[in-house]
């Protein structure tokens, strides 16, 4: 049976997993665990196909363990009896565990001796977060570890491996594969490493070859082979961008059509990664302060859609785009902090007044830190005036208070009324 192309190209050692460098980099927490031969029991958790069980796989290869696979939530006690039994004979086994979240309590209480005594290093994968869905008991006897998506250019070299590869990849294919094709490919499947690997054999494979023996990959052969058209087929992928560019100005010019025009572009596109994200950009710095309440609403869709996933999470991303179109706009809580690191990045700091730095250790009076701070809380209004600024920067003013939403506007009564008693 031929296995697929994300399968055939699983890393075998630490050095061929694809991105997590903040696990498997030099002189990150995995590496060292191995280059230490102090492996223990973790849990992997991220997207699909965004590496985890490349990561158990090469941790297999590099240590020479048994290395075997388990689901938590369809293989039996009794598969885990077998595993366990090989890891008395041999020493140590790997056991890669996916769904570990759906392990039930028999299989858990099973399982927790093993991982005692270091016989089963488990190796758990998941797409759920742990710290929720995972029995504390398991967690812990676990290191947790949280697995990113993978970025285009991850993506890119993962694909350019996998042609170039004779023994477990595509090596044996004369292909060329098209620039805009291969784009298309690493950022329609979302960082999802196995979904690209397997859409780009199945169009080598299904592509017949031309009279010199080469397959000539198109875009028009990838959008069929993972049923996603690509946003424009402009050259270098800038259209791309650009339908974002629009998408977030649409929105904050309060163009609910367009808006959702470009919405609809990028669902075709599959993006939904870059929606949800940039939808939580526009809150906070489109919204802002006008209608803090909109940001929040915008948050909870976007775990709605993520947790949904495409077709559907288009319902709650077209409610919240017309939310964000409709409602008051205001950027003069970023514009702030950007004056003010403006300020920090030209050299303008200067110390801290002494009256507000940490008393909070033996010998901070005799340093005269802290003394002369007024308590707040103890005054009418919860306010007293005293210097925060430090000198250089004392009379700096930063905030713009805007005259766009209700809450804004309470703001920026407020912000008057403190400046006016400051005075």
């Amino acid at each position: 049976m031929q296995q697929p192309l994300s399968y055939r190209m699983r890393p075998q050692n630490l050095n061929e997993v694809v991105g997590q460098q903040h696990l498997v980099g030099k002189g990150k927490i995995i590496r060292r665990m191995i280059d230490a031969q102090m492996l223990s029991s973790m849990i992997l958790y991220g997207p699909p196909g965004t590496g985890k069980t490349s990561i158990a796989s090469a941790i297999a290869g590099t240590t020479q363990y048994a290395f075997r696979m388990l689901n938590a939530a369809t293989d039996t006690k009794k598969d885990l009896q077998i595993v366990a039994e090989e890891a008395k004979m041999s020493g140590t086994v790997i056991l890669l565990l996916d769904e570990v979240h759906r392990l039930d309590k028999t299989k858990q209480d099973f399982l927790l001796p093993h991982l005692e005594n270091g016989r089963i290093i488990m190796i758990g994968a998941t797409t759920e977060n742990p710290y929720i869905t995972i029995n504390p008991a398991i967690r812990s006897r676990t290191q947790i570890f949280e697995v990113l998506p993978l970025t285009e250019a991850d993506l890119a070299q993962a694909l350019d491996t996998a042609l170039a590869d004779k023994e477990r990849g595509l090596g044996n294919y004369s292909v060329i594969l098209d620039e805009k094709a291969k784009v298309h490919l690493c950022r329609a499947t979302n960082g999802d490493l196995r979904s690209a690997l397997n859409g780009l054999e199945l169009a080598v494979r299904s592509t017949p070859a031309q009279e010199n023996g080469q397959i000539h990959i198109t875009l028009a052969i990838i959008e069929e082979c993972i049923q996603k058209k690509a946003l424009t087929h402009d050259k270098g992928g800038d259209a791309h961008y650009d339908v974002i560019s629009a998408f977030q100005k649409s929105i904050r010019g309060s163009d609910v059509d367009a808006a959702l025009h470009y919405l609809a572009r990028l669902v075709e596109a599959g993006d939904l990664a870059v929606i949800c994200r940039r939808l939580m950009v526009i809150g906070y710095e489109d919204i802002g302060l006008a209608n803090p309440q909109a940001a929040a609403r915008c948050v909870e869709a976007v775990l709605a859609a993520e947790k949904i996933g495409l077709p559907e999470a288009r319902i709650p991303l077209a409610e919240t785009v017309v939310d964000l179109c409709l409602s008051p706009k205001s950027n003069s809580a970023h514009t702030a902090l950007d004056k003010a690191i403006t300020d920090v990045q030209a050299g303008k700091s200067g110390d801290v007044p002494a009256h507000l730095r940490d008393s909070h250790y033996k010998g901070a009076k005799n340093l005269k830190r802290g003394v002369g701070y007024q308590y707040p809380h103890d005054y009418q209004e919860a306010w007293v005036n005293q210097q925060y600024l430090p000198d250089k920067l004392k009379k700096a003013s930063y905030y713009e208070p805007k005259d766009t939403g209700k809450y804004e506007k309470a703001l920026a009564m407020r912000y008057k009324q403190l400046n006016d008693w400051k005075k």
